[in-house]
């Protein structure tokens, strides 16, 4: 089973990527967002208990979060793999993740890293704020401390994957067809 840990920052291209990944290799995308969403829609007892603590105004913790994930494992067993999209995002959810993973006999396969400097993920969203409209994307400080967090909670996640020897950096500059051959690449190792 080919599970992916897709990491960058915001407007690195993780979900061009990704969409590409999920159609070549057959892949189940998990978003955490998503996967909340659909519990939340659906009114499953972790979409209650979810919505609950998010209108009281609290993060969800990482058991919750984990409990859904594991939900998602157990709707797709004969799933080619995984491409995990916004977890794990601190060294303690990757723990967790990995518990649950060999739980159900498997394991991540790697991580992979779309890096890109500050200055061009500014101006892609700044474009991609011009495009959709987005306000996040439209204002340099909430960019710019976006960029910032995203630096400092991931560093931890890459030291913990390049122990395991799974880290893959991948330049996520270039053509999206030339990136997408780099990340191949390193798949099919």
């Amino acid at each position: 089973m080919l599970n992916i840990v897709l990491f960058g920052p915001p407007g690195a291209g993780k979900g061009t990527q990704a969409a590409m990944l999920i159609q070549k290799y057959n892949l189940i995308h998990l978003s955490t967002g998503d996967i909340l969403r659909s519990e939340i829609a659906a009114k499953t007892a972790l979409g209650i208990e979810a919505k609950q603590m998010m209108d009281e105004g609290f993060l969800l913790p990482d058991e919750v979060v984990i409990k859904m994930i594991s939900s998602k494992l157990d709707q797709h067993k004969n799933a080619q793999g995984f491409i995990f999209d916004g977890f794990p995002r601190t060294t303690a959810q990757a723990q967790a993740l990995d518990i649950l993973l060999a739980e159900k006999n498997t394991a991540i396969s790697m991580m992979l890293a779309l890096e890109v400097d500050d200055e061009e993920l500014s101006k892609r969203l700044l474009l991609r704020g011009e495009q959709s409209g987005r306000a996040d994307d439209q204002n340099t400080d909430i960019i710019s401390n976006r960029i910032k967090e995203y630096t400092l909670k991931t560093a931890p996640l890459k030291l913990y994957y390049n122990t395991q020897k799974k880290f893959h950096s991948v330049f996520g500059i270039g053509s999206v067809e030339e990136i997408f051959t780099k990340l191949c690449a390193l798949i099919n190792q």
